[in-house]
């Protein structure tokens, strides 16, 4: 019980997580409102959610995911909580279609070449490979249509960028019951890197 409740606190206040490691790029504009980041191969627990709304699927898939991280794996293996938790949206075909969200835990560095293999069949592992992200942080608590807003703001700044636009991604570092510096980031990959990710 003492070690749940340790997770739990540790996710609520994001100190102590693992977090991917990346570089960024050198060639920044100071008037630029987003990071260039070069990620290497890394891997992620992940499940898929089809639904109308982020903040919903998002939950369906957090409690999937922490679920695999408190056991529900073989051989029953304890899993770190780590930072962010990356949402992929693939948007449905119309305003009023269903969006495809793909939820992902980072799997930390002592799991990472043997991760323990999910109990839920809605539960996957997967690589992401080496990859340029394209990443805009902001704070508060977004609401679904923020987020849409923050992600054209940033497709347009990336006009001049080879960017894959079916989708982006989400990332946020910071339990609903933090209040103050909270970190949220939209995500765009560069494209000829894109289209290996699952």
């Amino acid at each position: 019980m003492a070690t749940i409740l340790n997770t739990i606190k540790t996710a609520l206040t994001s100190k102590g997580l693992d977090m991917p490691v990346y570089t960024t790029a050198e060639n920044t504009k100071e008037s630029q409102t987003y990071e260039e980041r070069h990620y290497p191969e890394s891997k992620w627990v992940s499940t898929k959610v089809v639904g109308m709304v982020h903040k919903d699927a998002r939950s369906t898939g957090f409690r999937r995911l922490f679920k695999y991280i408190q056991g529900a794996n073989e051989p029953s293996e304890k899993v770190e909580m780590t930072a962010p938790v990356a949402t992929k949206i693939v948007p449905g075909a119309g305003p009023n279609c269903e969006s495809t969200f793909t939820v992902s835990f980072f799997i930390p560095p002592e799991n990472a070449d043997n991760p323990p293999k999910p109990t839920d069949p809605d539960v996957f592992i997967e690589t992401w490979p080496a990859q340029t992200i394209y990443s805009k942080q902001f704070g508060g608590s977004p609401k679904d249509d923020e987020y849409v807003s923050h992600a054209q703001e940033l497709a347009q700044e990336l006009s001049d960028k080879n960017i894959n636009q079916n989708y982006w991604f989400t990332a946020g570092y910071d339990s609903p019951f933090k209040m103050f510096n909270r970190r949220n980031e939209i995500w765009y990959v560069e494209d000829d890197k894109a289209n290996k990710t699952q």
